[in-house]
C-alpha cells in the first residue's frame, strides 16, 4: 500500500491523505484536490518525485494560484517534517497492526491520523495538538 499526505508545516496538521495499492497518479491528485478544497496555501512544497512533477499535479496547484516549491535533489532534510510524520505513522500504528485487507489499513490509518491531528500533543507545538494550532485555538511559543 502507498500513502500520500498533505501536511501543514507550521501546525503539523495532516490536511488530507490518500492510500492506494498502486503508485499511479490518481490517489495523489485526490489528496491534493481535497487539501485545496479545505484551504489554499501561498506556497506548496514537495519533493521532486514523478508524482509531484507531473503536469496534472503542477496544473492543479497553478490553477489554484499556489506557488510551487520543491526540495533540492539529495537534500533529505528539506522534507524533514513529512519524514517525521512517516516515522510516527510507522512506529505508532503500522508496525503495531496486522492489517488483513487494504480496507483494514485505510480504517486503521484514518483512526491514527485523526488521533495524530486531534489528540496527540506535539512537543514542537508547545504540547498542543496539530488541530488546535491549525484551527487557531492554541498559540505556539517561538522556539528559543
Amino acid at each position: 500500500m502507498y500513502l500520500v499526505a498533505v501536511l501543514h508545516l507550521y501546525a503539523r496538521y495532516v490536511v488530507s491523505w490518500a492510500l492506494d495499492d498502486t503508485l499511479e497518479q490518481p490517489f495523489v491528485l485526490d489528496a491534493v484536490s481535497r487539501a485545496l478544497a479545505a484551504a489554499t496555501p501561498q506556497i506548496w512544497n514537495s519533493d521532486q518525485g514523478s508524482h509531484f512533477t507531473s503536469p496534472q499535479y503542477t496544473s492543479l496547484l497553478s490553477v489554484a494560484g499556489v506557488q510551487i516549491s520543491m526540495d533540492g535533489k539529495g537534500r533529505a532534510l528539506d522534507n524533514i517534517f513529512i519524514e517525521r510524520l512517516w516515522r510516527s505513522i510507522k512506529y505508532e500504528e503500522v508496525y503495531l497492526t496486522e492489517y488483513q485487507t487494504p480496507r483494514d489499513a485505510r480504517i486503521g490509518l484514518g483512526r491514527y491520523l485523526r488521533h495524530y491531528n486531534e489528540a496527540r500533543p506535539h512537543s514542537s507545538l508547545g504540547y498542543q495538538t496539530p488541530a488546535a494550532v491549525y484551527y487557531g485555538k492554541a498559540r505556539v511559543a517561538p522556539a528559543a
